[in-house]
Formats: C-alpha cells, structure tokens, sequence
C-alpha cells in the first residue's frame, strides 16, 4: 500500500510493518504497545478531560490538544489504555508517534483508510481494526472541533 500521501513520520511507520514478515507484524504492534507515553498528570487527574473511543474493545481514551490555533497549531495527542490491551494500545502508540507535533492541517488530511496500510487485516480482528479507524476519527474531529471555537 502506498504511503506517498502521508506525513513523513507516519510514511516511515507504514513502511516499517511493510518490511517485516506477516507473522512478525504482531510483534511489532506488541513493540509499539510499550512505547505509548503515559499520560501527563495534569489528564490524568481530570480523566473527564478524555474522550472514550467506545468503538475500541478496550478502554481507549483520548484528547487532543492544539499549540495555537490556524492549520499550523502543532496537534499534541495523549492516550490511555490498559497495559493487558496490547493491541489496543499498540494502535495508540502508532497514531502517537505517527501524528503528534504534526500541523493540525496536515493531521487532518490523513487519510481515512490509513488502519489498513499498516497490512495488519488480516492479522487482527475487523472490530480491533474499526477501532484504530475510530481513534483517527476521534483525533480528526476534536481538531475540527477545537479549530471552529
């Protein structure tokens, strides 16, 4: 699957699980599951601050914040999801490190069918994958949502 349409930095994560045999894709989600950053303090004392992303078969909840506002204001994402949800929060971990500090323009202009470029559809269930499609939408929105206040 192409990559040429997305941010280098996630460019570079699809083309990570393109080069690794299928049944060592799992492994590198596993590998990404451990990465995801907790959350700050600040969040996690507020967790009415968060968005539950109730299409995820876990616990998934997120928030976006903007630096600024305009397409440029760099996106910060935060996530949290139980460590025994290492899909879950493998997908997490991807979006974070695919999509965090990139300009909100460029966050929103991801496409939508980006879950399944990582060739993990066959590997992980449709209803794990509709979660990670809802984690981007969820992002995509609260931009829009942030960027129209």
């Amino acid at each position: 699957m192409s990559a040429q349409d997305l941010p280098e930095q996630l460019a570079e994560l699809v083309t990570d699980f393109h080069e690794v045999p299928e049944p060592d894709k799992l492994q590198l989600l596993l590998e990404f599951s451990r990465s995801l950053p907790e959350l700050p303090a600040r969040l996690g004392e507020h967790p009415e601050e968060l968005e539950q992303v109730t299409e995820c078969q876990s616990p998934l909840f997120l928030a976006v914040e903007l630096d600024g506002t305009g397409p440029d204001a760099p996106v910060s994402l935060f996530f949290s999801a139980p460590a025994e949800a290492p899909t879950t929060r493998g997908f997490a971990a991807i979006l974070h490190e695919g999509l965090d500090g990139l300009p909100a323009s460029q966050v929103l202009d991801v496409p939508d069918d980006l879950p399944e470029r990582f060739g993990l559809t066959r590997l992980v269930s449709p209803l794990r994958m509709r979660g990670m499609s809802a984690m981007l939408g969820r992002i995509k929105r609260q931009i829009t949502a942030q960027q129209a206040a």
